[in-house]
């Protein structure tokens, strides 16, 4: 990934929040079919693994062809983004007055990057999808829970997933959140965005440092 100085962004916490915030990762794989992606929500254990970067735990259809294709200990990338957006010239001050701006297009990712375990165990399995439920679930005014539906459907759902796991070894983290432009131009885009009812990145925007 191209990352200018700028955009680059090292904070664990920051890195962490993002992916607890936007769980569904493209989980890029490259096995014994070639190179592949699947969307998959996961769970972050921030506390877990080796340093500061956590262990990414999620499952899979037992019909999806991953879990096969791939070895314990292979290398593989996930990319969580955040919300997204294109930045006109027009809310930039400077651009009325000198006529010299330009479009672009605003973001977050982050990039983990670490070896994956197959984890074809029923337990470990069971106790990631209750934890992900609760997790899911709990901003609803009744949350759902795997004991609302009969035990035997819910042991046979089990049996079709396969559980994975991911050894985060590296975060790479590029928000670009125009901290290239003046701070009156990044801060009149942030209004723009957040009047147009994109808060998220609006904020961000806010909330980034001057020009580097």
């Amino acid at each position: 990934m191209y990352l200018p100085r700028h955009f680059e962004e090292q904070r664990p916490e920051a890195l962490h929040d993002l992916i607890a915030k936007h769980p569904l990762g493209m989980l890029v794989t490259h096995g014994s079919e070639g190179l592949d992606a699947n969307h998959v929500p996961f769970e972050l254990d921030a506390d877990a693994g080796l340093g500061a970067h956590g262990v990414l735990r999620a499952h899979v259809a037992r019909n999806n062809p991953l879990w096969q294709s791939v070895a314990n200990g292979d290398e593989v990338l996930v990319v969580f983004r955040a919300h997204d957006a294109y930045i006109s010239p027009n809310w930039y001050p400077s651009k009325h007055e000198a006529h010299k701006q330009v479009p672009t297009w605003n973001y977050r990712v982050v990039h983990a990057h670490g070896p994956i375990t197959v984890r074809d165990d029923e337990r470990y399995v069971r106790g990631l999808v209750a934890r992900l439920t609760r997790q899911h679930e709990a901003g609803q005014p009744s949350p759902w829970k795997t004991g609302d539906a009969p035990q035997d459907y819910i042991d046979a759902m089990l049996k079709s997933i396969v559980g994975i796991e991911i050894a985060v070894a590296r975060l790479v983290g590029k928000f670009k959140l125009s901290q290239n432009r003046e701070a009156r131009d990044r801060v009149s885009a942030a209004q723009a965005l957040i009047g147009q009812g994109d808060s998220e990145l609006g904020e961000a925007m806010r909330a980034a440092g001057p020009p580097a």
